[in-house]
């Protein structure tokens, strides 16, 4: 009842600043070279001759004679890019990455879609590939949403619950392996729903014990070398946003609904929910300047997840709930989380932006026990504008959290 009754908080709450993924890719990679694109909506082109990205600037610097280029117009022919690249995060170290894509339209007035792939070998000997597809058919009828990963992936866990410590740090290894797809259809106006097939398959899971030598919560939850969780998917969309990788205004809402079933190959039957809103002003209102909300809870209905299908920090679909703290920092059945970011220019051309945010987090333990403390996050933010037309941004954040919880985050897109 306590956490209905926090979820129907957070959600009035940001339904009262509305006026009224489906998954993202992993965005935490800075590409070394020029992307053709990456804006998945239609959008209205801004006259883009005062405003400057990073390219823009290199060019200038490395042509005698540059003019600045307008910008590349996606048609039904695909474009592809592959371009190498580097990243950070606390959960990786520095990575290296190829990463490429495929950019078109599959009319000509339809939504643009992509096929994206960024296969990373990490500081923390981590492998991983993922690969995220995002199509819209003819006059955006239906939009198919593919979510594809390989993970060889040592990664700490601290326990269950809001509540935990960080001297309770157990080093795990697992090998994992995804595939998601998920068939939305047009109902109305910004509003679309339907259905999607799951399947995560973990298997070589160990752990190295809690490093204070006390007993892990992973071991007293039930141990397993291997799980695999498989069912089906029911979605609601609602995307009025003006644009998906950077909104200047707009309101996002998506429900999802899944059911891991025995008879399809789970190794235990359970039920879980995720409510995503976001609501973006514009602020002054004259200003490019954005006041941004985000509301993401994710609950346990029923059943025992295995250990590392619980909900927790930096494991929803971007990876990028809990600036301030490191991925999987929180785990438990339930998880709500709030944050809110403000987002303004530096430059009058726009090429460097700041931000700062703060954000909270609430875990349950164990499927079952109730919500524990809130843990607050903030921070500041830089911002270098990648590609002026989609509005895309490298994004490099400080935050700090609990314990002395701080580190460096790096994303290609804005956080949310």
């Amino acid at each position: 009842m306590r956490v209905k009754k926090l979820i129907l908080g957070f959600a009035f709450a940001t339904l009262l600043l509305s006026n009224a993924k489906v998954h993202a890719q992993d965005k935490r990679y800075i590409p070394l070279g020029q992307p053709k694109f990456k804006d998945t909506l239609v959008v209205a082109h801004p006259d883009t001759t005062f405003e400057k990205d990073l390219f823009d600037v290199i060019r200038s610097i490395f042509e005698k004679n540059y003019k600045q280029t307008k910008a590349d117009s996606v048609t039904t022919k695909p474009v592809i890019s592959i371009v190498p690249a580097v990243g950070y995060t606390l959960q990786t170290d520095f990575a290296g990455t190829l990463s490429g894509n495929v950019v078109f339209r599959t009319g000509p007035n339809t939504r643009i879609s992509t096929i994206t792939v960024n296969p990373a070998y990490t500081q923390k000997k981590q492998i991983i590939i993922p690969l995220q597809s995002n199509i819209w058919t003819k006059n955006n009828e239906y939009n198919l949403i593919g979510d594809f990963r390989f993970y060889k992936y040592p990664q700490s866990s601290f326990g269950l619950g809001s509540n935990s410590q960080l001297a309770n740090e157990n080093p795990l290894d697992y090998s994992f392996f995804r595939f998601y797809e998920t068939v939305l259809k047009h109902i109305a106006g910004n509003f679309y729903a339907g259905l999607g097939y799951i399947f995560d398959d973990r298997w070589n899971m160990s752990e190295r014990g809690q490093l204070n030598g006390g007993v892990s919560d992973f071991e007293r939850y039930g141990p397993v070398s291997r799980s695999i969780s498989t069912g089906i998917t029911f979605s609601g969309l609602f995307d009025s946003r003006d644009n998906s990788i950077n909104a200047s205004r707009g309101f996002y809402a998506s429900l999802q609904y899944r059911d891991n079933y025995s008879f399809l190959g789970s190794t235990t039957p359970w039920r879980s929910l995720i409510i995503d809103m976001r609501k973006y002003y514009k602020f002054p209102e004259s200003s490019d300047n954005v006041l941004a909300f985000w509301s993401y809870d994710w609950l346990v209905l029923n059943g025992r997840p295995a250990y590392l299908d619980l909900p927790a920090t930096g494991h929803d679909p971007a990876n990028t709930t809990g600036r301030g703290y490191i991925q999987g920092r929180f785990r438990g059945a339930q998880m709500v989380y709030l944050e809110s970011e403000y987002r303004f220019k530096i430059s009058r051309n726009g090429l460097l932006g700041g931000v700062v945010f703060v954000n909270a987090q609430s875990f349950s333990a164990a499927p079952g026990t109730r919500l524990q403390s809130i843990q607050p996050g903030f921070g500041p933010g830089l911002r270098i504008k990648l590609n002026k037309v989609s509005k895309t941004n490298i994004a490099v954040d400080y935050g700090f959290g609990r314990e002395g919880s701080r580190g460096l985050f790096i994303n290609v897109g804005e956080v949310f």
